[in-house]
């Protein structure tokens, strides 16, 4: 037959066992802003047409994709094995990835130490003493020296009954949790920046070749305009115009110069290599491949996207539990300890059983006054996740804002690089066939001069047209978090959490269709 167990242990498991169970109801439950909704459209008015078309030979079209994943490495889209392996480098090399690593490996090693509380803590001592007492208490003169060993194994253990120290470590757990989206977040910034540097790279260098080619041509020109000025055809007005139409060009080319080095110099920074140190091809838009197909997911989807998001979200938690925290300080604190030991004069004796001392004891404390300290503790833990929450709502909002703008400016870049396409080759054929009339004397050296510099601003504007296209979808493509939630793997271990408690922030995902 089973034995029951004593009504005074009962009752004291019992006491234990609820208030274990009330430890949560300490902590609010998350308060979240609205969710929007996936049928509303990210951009103020209509939605971004599905299909953006540039309408000419500037560039092909491109889908939007909406509902679709993003693959983890969305820089391949671009097709640039280049730019692959450029990247490949910055994410092992980065001080700034190392650094968000380091921060989580911290926080990882806090919540280990927060987690160390659940668990009863046993400590070792031993002591020998020698010493000399006065024999003056007993009416005697002199003294007697005396040894004295002393060991003992202690036990101290909190046991939760009011749930702070759960509190404290989910607190932790939050942490964790913060520095690993932090980190996810270090990686799709520094992805990114490599992405659009390389881009603008690209472009300064496609933008100094038609620079030196127009030049060139200039060159050429003047070299017809003093010949015409030596036959007697023009008037010296004409030369000199052209010698500063040449000198105005070529006064274009330095500051270009500028802008590629410094793209090239933050590539070399961005990878963490010395400027003088970085041994690459240059990139060049024929280099990067425009994609055709970009995955754009819906509202609800991208605050479980965006690393910043959940990061934000993360500190919500943290902040909540705090709160939680604050509440349990108002009731009692209950530690239990014991010790087990020997005491002697000589180490013979040490392991005798008239040697042993022990002891237990059970402390329990309870806030009495304290001069309003926990109630402000409380109203402070609640002013804390008031700005958390307003600062998750202004991270949502930036994000949103970034997605409408990047998705506006795809549109709006098919439609200006047609219009640039357009104008270029109207301003070729304006130019050809004012060349073949001043070649011919059929007009003069103003009409030649105008279509030059219009199709010089037409070749440069095309240039930038088609860079800013290449941005704004890699712009994009960051803005819609950048595809890790389909990583085949995590990269980053987790903090281990005792088996019996509650994670208080959702877990990241290996892999998820609808993150």
């Amino acid at each position: 037959m089973q034995k029951s167990l004593p009504r005074p242990v009962a009752a004291v498991l019992a006491t234990v066992l609820a208030g274990s169970l009330a430890a949560c109801s300490f902590e609010p439950p998350l308060r979240m802003p609205r969710a929007p909704s996936d049928k509303a459209p990210y951009t103020a008015g209509a939605q971004v047409k599905r299909t953006v078309t540039p309408g000419g030979p500037a560039g092909h079209a491109q889908e939007m994709a909406y509902g679709k994943e993003l693959h983890e490495e969305w820089w391949k889209l671009f097709h640039a094995k280049a730019l692959d392996t450029l990247i490949a480098i910055g994410l092992k090399n980065s001080p700034t990835i190392a650094q968000a690593q380091a921060q989580l490996r911290e926080a990882q090693a806090a919540a280990r130490v927060d987690s160390s509380i659940f668990y009863p803590q046993v400590t070792g001592n031993l002591q020998a003493n020698r010493s000399k007492a006065s024999a003056a208490a007993f009416g005697r003169s002199g003294g007697f020296r005396y040894s004295l060993i002393t060991g003992s194994v202690g036990v101290s253990y909190y046991p939760d009954i009011f749930g702070v120290n759960r509190l404290v470590y989910r607190h932790g757990e939050a942490l964790v949790k913060y520095q690993q989206w932090e980190l996810e977040a270090a990686r799709l910034t520094l992805t990114g920046n490599i992405v659009t540097t390389a881009i603008s790279e690209a472009a300064a260098e496609g933008q100094i070749r038609a620079t030196r080619a127009i030049v060139a041509q200039e060159k050429k020109l003047l070299e017809l305009t003093e010949n015409q000025y030596r036959a007697g055809a023009i008037d010296y007005v004409s030369v000199v115009n052209q010698r500063s139409q040449l000198a105005t060009e070529m006064a274009t080319l330095p500051p270009l110069e500028q802008q590629l080095a410094v793209y090239r110099h933050a590539l070399a920074i961005l990878v963490g290599t010395f400027p003088a140190n970085a041994r690459r091809q240059p990139f060049t838009l024929a280099t990067l491949q425009l994609p055709k197909r970009l995955p754009v997911s819906l509202p609800s989807q991208l605050l479980k996207q965006r690393p910043d998001i959940r990061a934000a979200r993360a500190q919500m938690q943290a902040a909540n539990a705090a709160i939680g925290e604050a509440r349990a300080q108002f009731y009692p604190t209950v530690q239990l300890s014991a010790a087990f030991g020997a005491t002697a004069t000589h180490p013979g004796l040490f392991f005798s059983p008239v040697s042993s001392i022990w002891s237990l004891v059970g402390a329990l404390s309870q806030p009495i006054f304290e001069g309003g300290k926990l109630e402000a503790q409380k109203s402070e833990a609640h002013a804390a996740y008031d700005a958390v929450y307003a600062a998750y709502r202004s991270t949502v909002l930036n994000a949103f804002d970034q997605v409408a703008n990047a998705l506006r400016a795809v549109e709006h870049d098919a439609q200006t690089l047609a219009a640039q396409r357009e104008a270029l080759r109207a301003a070729a054929r304006a130019l050809q066939l004012a060349q073949a009339s001043y070649r011919a004397g059929a007009s003069d050296y103003l009409t030649l001069l105008t279509s030059e510099v219009q199709y010089d601003h037409a070749r440069i504007a095309e240039i930038k047209a088609e860079s800013q296209r290449y941005q704004d979808t890699a712009a994009l493509l960051v803005a819609l978090g950048g595809g890790w939630w389909n990583k085949t793997a995590p990269r980053t271990p987790t903090a281990s959490a005792p088996q019996n408690s509650r994670s208080g922030v959702d877990p990241l995902p290996a892999k998820q269709v609808n993150p």
